[in-house]
């Protein structure tokens, strides 16, 4: 069994990550990615998994692990294995905001385009992406609320313990929550 965080960038992977990993989840990360001002306590990162589609035989090291897989990725995940699949959901103003800031912090510049454009094409996106998972049966999925993690830490917690069906310590867990680091809110919230 593989266990697979993912999302869109700027989702809380690199949260769940963490959450995970305090919860004593074996992890499939390299540290290659540093923390930096938009994740401080890090990435928590399989730079490899970027090679996925063209070497797909590399997710046979995630076997027993928990491994990010960005939700572009996720094709390319071969079947044959089982995997279960922690999908972390954000608001996509939220989401385009933090990648916004994210570029605007490194100094470079991504697609000319307005946060309405942006916020349809990962619509798209994630429609495309739940249509391929809606008949996999070799795939478990239990899609988690970025904002119910920040609200309700511990619930949220117990709930993926559960769907992953291991002893995790999810006091642990839950105390990885900093809301200092929710810097990109969308007016619903």
């Amino acid at each position: 069994m593989i266990t697979v965080v993912s999302g869109l960038p700027r989702s809380g992977t690199s949260l769940m990550m963490q959450m995970l990993s305090a919860g004593g989840m074996p992890m499939l990360t390299d540290g290659e990615r540093v923390a930096d001002a938009d994740n401080p306590r890090g990435y928590f990162e399989w730079e490899r998994i970027k090679l996925l589609p063209e070497q797909p035989a590399f997710i046979a090291e995630a076997e027993g692990k928990v491994v990010k897989v960005i939700s572009q990725l996720l094709f390319a995940l071969p079947a044959g294995r089982e995997y279960r699949i922690i999908f972390m959901q954000r608001p996509l103003p939220e989401v385009v905001a933090s990648q916004a800031e994210m570029i605007r912090r490194r100094g470079t510049t991504g697609a000319p385009l307005p946060p309405s454009a942006l916020i349809a094409g990962l619509t798209a996106h994630l429609n495309q992406v739940n249509a391929w998972l809606k008949d996999k049966a070799h795939i478990s999925i239990h899609r988690v609320e970025h904002q119910d993690v920040l609200r309700e830490p511990l619930r949220t917690s117990e709930s993926i313990q559960q769907f992953l069906g291991c002893p995790l310590d999810v006091v642990a867990m839950s105390q990885q929550i900093d809301t200092s680091l929710y810097r990109q809110r969308s007016k619903i919230t």
